[in-house]
């Protein structure tokens, strides 16, 4: 139980992986789809990160927050592919506790209708603490079509992790 009052909104942070985006700056589309994801699922973005495609600062940034308390939902877009700097699982198996392995399976389900290529998506889900960590892929447009498919399960796998009543446990 996290002490989070079972009414309070859904908190979440976005993590933008992308090397060139932290070295260069410039507009953050992929992380703006997850903010714009979150609003729809009456979240509140309590946080918001741009970080490298570091392994380590990426485990580095997803421990700090899975273990600050102030979030329930981390999501990350970014370094999910095949290219050798796309080390975000990676960094995200490091640090989960326990594995969210349908979350991952239904991405790529949802993806499938959209591009023959949805296999080689890497992304991984899992749980730190009382977070819910989601690897999203790097495009806007990815991140509308794997979206849907999670929608209408978050709420509900944050109510079990704030350990409140839900549907099937008083």
């Amino acid at each position: 139980m996290t002490g989070v009052p079972s009414n309070s909104p859904l908190r979440a942070v976005v993590i933008t992986v992308s090397t060139s985006r932290a070295r260069d700056g410039g507009g953050d589309e992929s992380g703006d789809a997850l903010v714009a994801f979150i609003e729809e699922l009456d979240g509140t973005v309590t946080g918001r990160e741009l970080v490298a495609d570091d392994r380590g600062a990426i485990e580095a940034c997803l421990r700090r927050w899975g273990d600050g308390g102030e979030c329930d939902l981390i999501l990350t877009t970014g370094g999910t592919g095949f290219a050798a700097a796309d080390v975000t699982p990676e960094a995200t198996e490091a640090v989960i506790e326990r594995r969210a392995p349908g979350i991952a399976e239904a991405m790529r389900a949802a993806s499938a209708e959209h591009t023959q290529h949805w296999m080689l998506s890497r992304a991984t889900a899992g749980i730190r603490r009382a977070s819910l960590i989601v690897n999203f892929p790097g495009n806007p447009k990815a991140i509308a079509e794997t979206a849907g498919a999670l929608r209408p399960a978050l709420p509900h796998a944050i109510s079990l992790l704030r350990g409140t009543p839900t549907a099937h446990r008083p």
